[in-house]
């Protein structure tokens, strides 16, 4: 046992090597000009830019994943939403179309992992839960290194969690996919040369909420784990899409109304926004790793903490935000 998986320490190199090689080969062919990031009153950025950034992430997490025994229904549900994904980046899909190909997706790994122990109630919580991680991933893919950067951390916090269980396959598969993002985001940070599309930022919403389902099935850490290191986008999305829902706006059309948005609009830019929300992901995943030794107690002390952090946090941004936008009107 040993000897193999020590034959497979390589592979988050190669996952780096792959997803390197593949964007700058679609940087370099005319392939990447067939879904463009035209700017429109919703962007934040200037020019057209190539959003096939995620057909090279994925190339890069297959490479390496692949020899590391995942489970098939993660694979095939990885397919599904990358194929979707690159006719929508192409062809605008509608909405409804996209939503059954999530909800298929999810449906096919939960089913999987927990259908036959958990039984069909928790099943079913689990695949909403899992198609909406793998939406609002795709929510928070609007600024140059952001999708890209949470990826590097979630990730990769997942895999350290993993080495300190134990798990050395586990550890691989995630470090494997954080090794592809951090590949990516040399393409990515601003000024970005190419977008993850639909078809990354949609799967990788998707392998966020799997493995970190599989990483609670198999004693890896606790069910709030994964939430909490992923929490600088469950939040963000989250309540932003409730705020625009109580207004009655459609929450599925494309807008500049989260946080983060906000931020490079009032001045941060695309660079001191990235930075800020490496911050607060290094901080969220650096809490939750040490909490996951800690007692049960402390876990829920964190997670309140956390909560009025990201209450009062928002509270005093809608202030500033507000008020910027009077002072910008006079």
């Amino acid at each position: 046992m040993a000897s193999f998986i020590q034959s497979y320490y390589w592979t988050p190199v190669l996952s780096f090597m792959a997803t390197f090689a593949a964007i700058l080969w679609l940087l370099k062919n005319k392939l990447s000009l067939i879904a463009l990031d035209r700017p429109n009153p919703r962007s934040l950025h200037g020019v057209p830019v190539p959003r096939t950034g995620g057909l090279g992430l994925m190339a890069g997490v297959f490479a390496g994943g692949i020899f590391l025994g995942l489970p098939w229904p993660l694979w095939a549900g990885v397919v599904i939403l990358i194929a979707v994904s690159v006719v929508d980046d192409i062809y605008n899909l509608p909405a409804v179309w996209r939503l059954l190909a999530h909800f298929a997706a999810a449906a096919l790994a939960m089913a999987y992992l927990l259908f036959g122990s958990f039984g069909l109630p928790l099943t079913l919580l689990a695949v909403v839960i899992t198609a909406w991680m793998t939406n609002l991933y795709n929510f928070m893919d609007g600024s140059d290194g952001l999708a890209g950067g949470m990826a590097v951390f979630g990730f990769g916090f997942y895999g350290i969690a993993a080495w300190i269980s134990g798990d050395e396959i586990f550890v691989l598969v995630n470090f494997s996919i954080a090794a592809s993002a951090m590949a990516f985001l040399l393409f990515n940070f601003h000024p970005a040369r190419i977008f993850l599309g639909d078809a990354g930022s949609i799967p990788l919403g998707y392998l966020a909420a799997t493995l970190g389902s599989m990483g609670w099935l198999q004693n890896e850490w606790p069910v709030w784990f994964p939430l909490l290191v992923f929490s600088p986008f469950i939040m963000d999305a989250s309540v932003t899409l409730a705020k625009r829902a109580l207004k009655r706006k459609k929450v599925w059309q494309a807008h500049r109304e989260h946080y983060y948005q906000r931020l490079v609009q009032i001045g941060w830019g695309h660079r001191k926004t990235a930075w800020f929300e490496y911050g607060l992901m290094l901080a969220a995943g650096a809490s939750a790793l040490w909490a996951i030794r800690q007692d049960t107690l402390l876990h829920y002390a964190l997670l309140v903490c956390w909560g009025v952090f990201y209450l009062l946090a928002m509270i005093i941004f809608d202030r500033y935000w507000l008020k910027d936008q009077q002072n910008a009107s006079t």
